[in-house]
This record gives structure tokens, sequence and C-alpha cells, in this order.
């Protein structure tokens, strides 16, 4: 297929590149960030509308929900370029509510929509093993799965409405940060108590406490190594998103809102650039102790 990609930063680039790979042309926007590898393996062109204009499929992975809605729909955006038939997925995590509107924004153009988060990070990018959460219809998934294959492993399609694949992300975001607020509090609570947090870490790994992030953070908080895999600000942006879509339907997420509080204050420190895991130098300011 013909591929346009909008979004090439630290995870576009490498998805983009795997799409490559596998055998499908790309189309990229002329930005001064573009590498040379990406200049090498696409063609390029002046701007989203006419990315739009050339692909069959048009990829947008971008931070954040006012990033989307100017992609698609700003000056010069994709829904300038595209004609009836066309293939729009947003790989980027943005909010469900909004999804919906811009999806309907694009249908009503003849072309259909896909939102498609991704977990995984780099890492997961570069190998294409990235955990992908699809909302849309069936026959629009059955379309793209080909390219989702090319950059991912563990491909879900999570429901046939527009939102869906975005909520699942959003529920991802939740239930990682809830745990690493659990094992946060757990590690400062064995050492403020006289236990070693390394060995209560090793202990717990065997038993039903175990999880990923007992095993991978709860051995970044013991090492003080901070540096990120996934930041604190995009935690937080994620976790807006839940907090904001959550208060539109009415209903509350208490504990989510505490671990974006925890947050808040590692980033008022200075440390929004941190890994999210550093979210624990918060419980331990209010134990007085370090981990």
């Amino acid at each position: 297929m013909k591929i346009g990609f909008i979004g090439l930063g630290i995870m576009g680039r490498p998805m983009a590149l795997n799409l490559r790979a596998a055998g499908h042309e790309l189309v990229v926007p002329e930005r001064r960030s573009l590498t040379q590898e990406i200049r090498a393996a696409a063609t390029v062109v002046g701007d989203a509308a006419h990315v739009a204009e050339q692909a069959d499929v048009i990829i947008l992975m971008v931070p954040d929900t006012p990033d989307v809605e100017a992609a698609l729909f700003g000056h010069h955006g994709v829904a300038e370029g595209l004609a009836k038939g066309k293939l729009v997925i947003d790989m980027s995590s943005i909010s469900p509510i909004a999804t919906k509107d811009y999806a309907a924004r694009i249908n009503a153009l003849g072309c259909e929509y896909l939102d498609a988060p991704v977990s995984g990070g780099e890492v997961g990018a570069k190998n294409a093993a990235l955990t992908i959460m699809i909302g849309g219809p069936e026959s629009a998934f059955e379309r793209a799965l080909p390219l989702f294959q090319a950059m991912g492993k563990n491909i879900t399609h999570v429901g046939v409405e527009n939102g869906a694949g975005q909520t699942c992300k959003v529920c991802n975001q939740i239930i990682v940060a809830l745990n690493i607020q659990a094992v946060s509090e757990a590690l400062t609570f064995a050492r403020k108590a006289g236990a070693d947090p390394a060995k209560v870490r090793t202990a717990l790994m065997g038993g039903f406490a175990s999880s990923r992030i007992l095993e991978v953070h709860a051995e970044r908080m013991i090492n003080r190594t901070f540096a990120p895999g996934f930041r604190i600000k995009l935690h937080q942006k994620d976790l807006n998103l839940a907090l904001s879509s959550a208060k539109e339907m009415g209903m509350a997420l208490p504990n989510t809102a505490i671990a974006q509080q925890m947050f808040s204050v590692v980033a008022a420190a200075g440390g929004e650039e941190q890994d999210h895991s550093a979210l624990i130098q918060a419980i331990e300011l209010m134990g007085n102790v370090k981990v």
C-alpha cells in the first residue's frame, strides 16, 4: 500500500521504517527534523494535504489531542487532501470522546477511520513488537491489518465503534499508574519498617502480587535509574484524558486522581522528564525516607 505517515518522532520514525521494510511505500510531509534515513525511505511532499492526496492510507502518530485535530483539520491538513475511499488511522494516544468527533468528520468525507493507539514504547516500535488497540469498522480493520502486523505483535480489534481503541489505551494507562503507585507505597513502607526493599521485591515476585511493574519498575526504584522509558509528563497527559473523560461521563476515578497528584509532585520538583517509575519520589517525600 501507499502509506502517508505524519508524526515521525521517537515512536513514529521506527514505525514508519518498519512499514517500508514490509514493502509498503511511504509519503511524508516536509520537516526540517526529517532524518536522512526517512528521506531515503520515503517520498517527501509539502504538507499533510499533499500526503493525503498521494496516499491510500494516512497514519498519524502525534503527541496529543490538539495535535491530531490540527493535523487532520488545520490549514493544509489531511482532510483537505482526502478523496472518497481512503483510510485514516490515528495511532496517537488522545481523547476517546474527541476521537468519535474526528471519525465522524472524516466519515462525512467518504473515508474510513480507525483509532489505533499503541503501547510498548520506543523499544517496541523499533522491534515491531507494539501492542495495538483498535477501534473502528471491521472492514477498515481488515484493510489495515497487514500494516498493524508490520508494526506490532499483540493486535486487538477492541470494538467496531470509533473511540474503543483510545478507551482501551486510557484503561492501560490507569492500570499502569495505579500499579506504579502501589509498588512505590509498598517499597517505601518496607524501607520505613526496616526491611530490605530489594529482598521484599524478590519475595513478592513469587506470589500473587507479582507484576511487570514489580519486576521492571521496582528495580528502577531500588537502583534509582529514572532515565526515561516513558516520561512522567506523558503519563500525566494520559491520566488527564482519563480524568477529563470521566468528568464528561459523570463518574469518578478517585485513585487515578491521586496517582496524577503524585506525578504532579515529582513534576513540580523538576522531574517531569524522568521515567514514570520516579513517582516513588513523591511517596518517599511523604514518608521522609528513601528506598
